[in-house]
């Protein structure tokens, strides 16, 4: 299949490149962008069956307006000291000048005595907004609101910071737009200057930029359709994590096939000959290793969290048209310009002696024992770091703390309680629709404000209780203030109490739902649990038998996975170790785990399964294991190493989003790939393979020898 197709592409290029243009154009003028499908909300990706949704609902169905954005302006002295009478009647006058702007969008500013925290030094207007966080015109007034408190404090002493639900969404789509242009920038200039050191050819580095330019060009308009389609909502970061995986995988697909193309010229081989032969040998191994990243992303299908859920068909679909791209566009460039894919070098002409690749596997074919005890072990005391692996849900730490909300929550917290920003929300509703008696609401309410983990109970009715009844009296709106920063570990774990204690509460006739962001989080981390149970194993298992079907084994496929997952330990435990104990943070973002898990074991499945075609490659033709391991990584080692770097060094360009997520991610996912490329698929699975010799490929006969068999000495070491 692969021989006819590389037959077709090698002598049709012009077809082919006309094809992949005119898809291009039709998408980007017709297709919707990913920014129309976009959901803004964690909470929107849960399902109804959780209680914090139930509460969004009814509070929908009582009040009307529980969605609406609020903005939250925190005003301190920029000195530290407590608020004065005129600091006071400053802050008045800004709340006066905001209702006398007439800000679109905007319903009302209050602020008074009522306002101030207990200590002096802090007090808050809060500023009523028509309409949901992420809508534009919502975010547009929140920036006036900002532009209209710097003029009226210019000069006062005191320092103004907006946030609240709007304000965060404005702060955190400008943090990943920057995200965004750096990691672009950065992937771009590092794939580059890489590839400019491998081939020494600005062609060959310059060929994933345009390939890769056209998917992307592509992709984003293909997933918007599917999401638009089917109804999937599609997480803000997918855009930013596209982008480096197409540009990551994308290069990694083409240095396959530029160093087999490499090869086979050495060999002897007329260009468009060659070029043919390393699509139809190496177009196997893209396709498997595609078909894996494609299996592992879509097992998120099987996710609760929406997020997980939307983000794996549409890495999916992106790494699905890379693949095809490097199967057919690449390919037919590569046929128009030919040897001068290498230009101005000359090195592709003659075979170099005595590599370090060529070195390290003698050394593996000699000492595969040794070679598998030290990979093994290295990757065993890496993964001891696990014991001190935790969880972190608070996304209200995600932001650069540089950021005007960030600064705000900060110093709301000097003065208010931990919850003040996001309080948590409790409804008590009548099941037989009757009025609820207002007596039990505020017993209820006082009960609740009492319990352990809580602050205290906001005023909310017209009386001064702290119940907000709807206009038929059925429900009744209590809001907690958790000692606790709304979406930290210790925030989460009091709501199960207090939902236990709600319950227990509610008399006789009524129920109650426990709501907000807090709940909302803990509903998350709940899904999240789930889902981290049921797609690690269902993910494993279909890769395994992707390569059970590759190699025609039970064997290989077994010590394979197995070192997959043992290098996805490795690097969980190493970046728990460097961001909890050393960085001192509270624990590791909760979507890393299940990311991290997904790449490692597709992006690492993708090393092995070119180191392990290689290795049966060469047992085919006569090969003992132990020469077949020498050969395989001298060979196929530079291809892996030169992947292993580019596509670390792509996902490394994270570190510098300023998005606490993204930083995590880029260290993480980095080191497991440099983990899984120079670790365990130069070292660990070639000597395995060496010391299993031919029970390797059991039951099959993966390693038989075939009729074009040939004494190894017809082939020398390759090098980058």
């Amino acid at each position: 299949m692969f021989g006819k197709l590389a037959r077709f592409v090698v002598h049709n290029p012009w077809k082919i490149i006309a094809a992949w243009i005119i898809a291009a154009v039709a998408v980007v003028a017709l297709a919707p962008t990913l920014t129309d499908v976009l959901n803004k909300e964690q909470s929107g990706f849960l399902p109804d069956t959780y209680e914090s949704i139930q509460a969004q609902h009814l509070a929908e169905e009582q009040f009307g307006k529980s969605e609406d954005a609020t903005a939250t302006i925190v005003i301190k002295r920029e000195d530290g000291q407590q608020l004065s009478a005129e600091d006071q009647a400053k802050i008045e006058s800004l709340a006066g000048a905001i209702n006398a702007t007439g800000i679109d969008r905007v319903v009302g500013a209050e602020t008074g005595p009522q306002a101030l925290a207990e200590n002096k030094e802090v007090q808050l207007v809060s500023v009523g907004l028509q309409g949901l966080p992420d809508e534009k015109p919502v975010g547009e007034a929140v920036k006036e609101i900002r532009k209209v408190g710097g003029e009226t404090l210019a000069d006062s002493g005191l320092r103004m910071s907006v946030t609240g639900d709007a304000a965060l969404m404005v702060d955190n789509e400008e943090a990943f737009k920057n995200a965004e242009a750096i990691i672009g920038i950065v992937t771009v200039l590092l794939i580059i200057g890489l590839l400019l050191v491998i081939y020494r050819s600005p062609v060959a580095a310059l060929l994933p930029i345009v390939s890769v330019g056209i998917v992307s060009s592509i992709a984003p308009g293909i997933i918007a359709l599917v999401a638009k389609g089917t109804g999937l909502q599609v997480d803000q970061s997918l855009q930013i994590i596209l982008t480096v995986v197409l540009f990551g995988v994308g290069t990694d697909y083409i240095l396959f096939l530029l160093f087999r193309f490499r090869e086979r010229l050495r060999a002897g081989e007329e260009k468009t000959t060659a070029l043919i032969n390393a699509v139809e040998r190496v177009g196997e191994v893209i396709a498997s290793a595609a078909g894996a990243i494609i299996v592992a992303f879509c097992a998120l299908l099987l996710a609760i969290f929406g997020a997980f859920r939307s983000l794996g068909p549409g890495l999916a679909i992106g790494v699905g048209i890379m693949a095809l791209a490097s199967l057919t566009l690449i390919p037919a460039i590569v046929a128009l310009i030919g040897t001068k894919v290498f230009w101005p070098s000359k090195s592709w002409q003659k075979e170099p002696k005595g590599t370090v690749f060529a070195k390290l596997g003698a050394f593996t074919g000699r000492r595969p024992g040794v070679v598998a005890l030290v990979s093994g072990g290295l990757l065993v005391v890496m993964a001891l770091g696990m014991f001190g692996f935790k969880t972190d849900y608070d996304q209200l730490g995600q932001l650069p703390s540089t950021t005007e909300s960030a600064r705000g929550i900060k110093d709301l917290q000097s003065g208010f309680p931990a919850g003040a920003l996001n309080p948590t929300l409790v409804y008590l509703h009548s099941t037989n629709g009757a009025a609820l008696d207002k007596a039990e609401v505020e017993r209820v309410a006082h009960e609740l404000a009492s319990a352990p983990g809580i602050g205290g109970a906001m005023p909310a009715g017209p009386d001064g209780g702290f119940a907000l009844i709807s206009k038929d009296g059925s429900t009744a709106q209590i809001n907690l203030l958790l000692n606790y920063s709304p979406q930290s570990n210790e925030a989460l774990d009091a709501i199960d109490p207090l939902r236990e204690a709600a319950h227990t509460a509610a008399p006789e006739g009524t129920e109650v739902l426990v709501g907000g962001p807090t709940a909302a989080f803990t509903d998350i981390r709940d899904a999240n649990n789930r889902d981290l149970s049921v797609i690690f194993p269902v993910a494993g298992v279909l890769i395994a038998l992707i390569l059970a079907l590759l190699l025609r084994s039970l064997v290989a496929p077994l010590y394979l996975m197995a070192s997959v997952v043992l290098v996805f330990f490795s690097t969980m435990g190493a970046t728990a170790f460097l961001f909890t104990v050393v960085g001192d943070r509270p624990g590791i973002s909760f979507s890393l785990p299940i990311m991290l898990y997904l790449f490692v074991v597709a992006i690492g499945t993708d090393y092995n399964i070119l180191m392990i075609a290689r290795l049966r490659e060469e047992a085919r033709e006569g090969r003992s294991p132990r020469e077949a391991a020498r050969l395989a990584i001298a060979h196929g080692g530079p291809s892996v190493g030169a992947a292993g770097i580019i596509l670390a060094g792509t996902f490394g360009s994270m570190l510098l989003s300023g998005i606490a997520f993204m930083t995590e991610m880029g260290f993480a996912v980095a080191l497991g790939i440099l983990l899984s490329s120079f670790v365990m698929s130069m070292f660990l699975v070639p000597s395995i393979t060496a010391l299993l010799g031919h029970k390797a490929w059991w039951p099959g006969h993966g390693d038989a020898v075939t009729e074009h068999g040939r004494p190894e000495e017809d082939l020398e070491p390759a090098r980058v």
